[in-house]
């Protein structure tokens, strides 16, 4: 009689254990749960949704958001934001445009066609700038994230605009006899079937959880997003990982630019408006906390493509686009409330 108590109990404890296992796995997959119950949903509402062809176009439109989602991430896992990605990404693809299109230097009376990859490298350089001056102004200057980079959103914007007046960089294929083709090669062509920009960014995603994963640059990061101020008296160089998460997140904004300017052929200086928000988005619905010191790569990756295929669902099935804006700010707030529900209890 005395036994069957004590089996009981540790049967209750099993259970216990199965049950918030299964809470916990709930919480942890609701980004790939969502992912798969949009699927489902919209495959059932077309017939053109569940496709080869459909996912792998709908795949290079999300390259787009997951390369400002991953930048994003690394600025969000130290505990800061960054508002500027999409004018930068706006000011990458004007620049990219202006360089494809020649320069002129009137001194000599000559116009230089840089080949496509001068292109890339310069437009990366410049990505990188815009983040070091972020970094610095939030670093050094003590200028908070929010509205450092709220202002250099303004800037780089207006600068885009100055350069173009207002107009659009047309046909950016380039002409074979100045040899500055290959712009498009982003946009249109694929390896093995797989879009280039789609690959740009799963290359771009493995890095980045490689960098997390493997690096001390990854737990200095992780633990200055945990608590700033305990990790600097354990010694982890701060301030020089605050700048390098800013450029790291401005070179990602250029190179989307860049696949973004090469899928439309032509560079705009409104490009990228409102593209912060959505790589926000991703990285909330991946489950990174907004606090710092908590998120993943795959989730981000994960939170950026139910955004992007929820967009296209909503599309295919013709949902308004008002429509549109409002279901994705519900699954926003939801993302942001079941973090709130995680964390809370921890």
């Amino acid at each position: 009689m005395s036994v069957t108590p004590a089996i009981d109990t540790k049967a209750a404890v099993r259970g216990g254990k199965r049950k918030k296992g299964f809470v916990e796995l709930l919480f942890e997959g609701r980004a790939f749960f969502a992912l798969i119950a949009i699927i489902v949903v919209f495959s059932a509402m077309s017939p053109n949704y569940l496709t080869v062809s459909n996912f792998l176009i709908m795949a290079s439109h999300v390259a787009i958001f997951g390369l400002l989602a991953i930048g994003m991430l690394l600025v969000i896992l130290n505990g800061g934001i960054d508002l500027s990605v999409g004018s930068t990404l706006g000011l990458a693809g004007v620049v990219a445009g202006f360089l494809m299109q020649g320069v002129t230097i009137p001194q000599i009376g000559v116009i230089l066609y840089p080949s496509v990859w001068v292109v890339v490298v310069l437009t990366c350089l410049l990505g990188a700038v815009v983040g070091a001056v972020n970094g610095v102004l939030i670093a050094y200057l003590r200028v908070p994230a929010f509205v450092a980079t709220l202002g250099v959103l303004y800037v780089a914007r207006g600068i885009a605009l100055l350069m173009t007046n207002g107009l659009t960089y047309n046909n950016l294929g380039g002409r074979p006899e100045l040899g500055n083709t290959g712009f498009d090669w982003l946009g249109f062509n694929r390896l093995a079937g797989v879009p280039i920009g789609v690959l740009v960014l799963l290359v771009f995603a493995v890095a980045c959880h490689i960098l997390l994963a493997r690096t001390a640059f990854g737990r200095w990061l992780y633990s200055s997003g945990g608590n700033e101020r305990a990790a600097e008296l354990s010694g982890v160089p701060v301030k020089r990982v605050k700048i390098a998460v800013y450029v790291l997140s401005g070179i990602c904004a250029a190179v989307a630019g860049l696949v973004l300017s090469s899928q439309l052929t032509s560079a705009g200086p409104t490009a990228g408006t409102t593209y912060e928000l959505t790589a926000i988005a991703a990285v909330v619905i991946g489950g990174a906390a907004l606090t710092g010191g908590r998120g993943t790569v795959i989730g981000t990756m994960l939170g950026a493509f139910v955004i992007g295929f929820l967009s296209d669902g909503l599309v295919i099935i013709g949902v308004s686009a008002y429509w549109q804006t409002v279901f994705t700010g519900a699954v926003i707030v939801t993302a942001v409330l079941l973090n709130s529900l995680k964390y809370g209890r921890r």
